[in-house]
């Protein structure tokens, strides 16, 4: 256990006791982006569960239904609990925190959420304790999850190679990493990054953007993807002095575990077309802040974004035409994507 582990664990423990204690908005810069069925069930969730969220975006994806998904960082359960309602009867969350008070909470509401939900013959929630480093040493073996969440804790980690490296050990080939969290405009000086309130308010140990990709590639993923992205207004004059000209966004970001990503988009003449199946989702689909498909629509795509919707569980989705065999080149962004900021690889 690393100081910076310590520290986490008395601020998340001890010196917060909810939302309003919090110093800035990083950790709770939430956009109002979470999915219709996701809303209905958060209705359920109760009061002292919500009122200890610590968030900065909304991880959660759709088609869930019969999947194992891993909450890294689940704190007091709040997006374990939407999880449940989501891959149903057949699947299984699995929430890991470090946090005794935290995991205390959640615990002691798990047999009346799993009533509310209709699992208390059969509970689809396991909380574990734990560090998101260390997923092996929590029993999660290789290759063995569908999905994988975290909502604004990762940049507290101090050995965020070591998290990113055991999530995509832990996933199934086509699995997918969904997470909200905050990222620096540049990197973070050290001086500040043992700062205790720096750390615990998500500021400081938060990742340079550029540095991120370069990670994700070095371990395998060359194209990741952004779902939203908002600056972190931090309104308290005593931290932005510490702070100084950094600048920091909170971002919801989606890579998948597919070993035949390219480092840029390119054509090899393929089309995807959305059937309209995703539970909730009847006329569109967003796979990114740039990919919208509507339902019966074909559309251009790169092989990467080609490979994202028919090599995963979206697969069933989405109708494919095209293969790898001929390629054409660099693949025209400006007349396959939405003319949008590029992100990850893509456009």
């Amino acid at each position: 256990m690393s100081h910076n582990h310590e520290a986490l664990k008395e601020y998340y423990g001890r010196v917060l006791s909810g939302t309003g204690d919090l110093k800035t908005n990083a950790c709770c810069s939430e956009p109002n982006t979470m999915p219709l069925p996701a809303r209905d069930i958060l209705k359920l969730i109760d009061q002292e569960i919500t009122d200890r969220f610590y968030g900065c975006g909304s991880p959660i994806p759709a088609s869930l239904d019969g999947c194992t998904v891993l909450d890294l960082g689940c704190g007091t359960g709040r997006d374990t609990y939407i999880l449940s309602g989501l891959v149903g009867k057949n699947g299984l969350v699995i929430g890991i925190d470090m946090t005794d008070e935290q995991l205390s909470v959640a615990r002691r509401y798990l047999p009346s959420m799993m009533e509310k939900l209709g699992f208390q013959q059969a509970p689809n929630v396991e909380f574990r304790s734990g560090y998101i480093e260390k997923l092996q040493c929590l029993g999660i073996e290789s290759e063995s999850v569908d999905v994988v969440v975290s909502n604004c804790v990762i940049n507290l980690s101090p050995y965020k190679r070591e998290v990113f490296k055991e999530i995509f050990r832990v996933l199934k080939p086509g699995g997918e990493l969904l997470f909200s969290d905050v990222f620096s405009g540049q990197r973070i000086p050290e001086s500040l990054k043992d700062d205790p309130v720096l750390l615990g308010e998500c500021l400081s140990g938060a990742l340079y953007i550029e540095d991120f990709r370069r990670l994700l590639n070095e371990l395998g993923c060359s194209d990741y993807r952004l779902l939203s992205k908002a600056p972190v207004t931090i309104n308290n004059p005593e931290i932005e002095a510490k702070i100084g000209g950094i600048a920091f966004y909170s971002m919801t970001i989606r890579a998948f575990k597919l070993d035949n990503l390219e480092d840029i988009c390119e054509d090899y003449g393929q089309i995807a077309a959305y059937k309209g199946t995703v539970s909730g989702y009847p006329h569109s689909f967003q796979l990114d802040d740039h990919h919208r498909f509507i339902t019966g629509k074909p559309e251009r795509v790169c092989g990467n974004t080609a490979a994202m919707l028919q090599d995963t569980r979206l697969g069933t989705h989405f109708t494919i035409q095209g293969t790898r065999k001929v390629h054409y080149g660099p693949f025209d962004c400006a007349s396959g994507c939405d003319d949008r900021e590029p992100a990850g690889t893509c456009c």
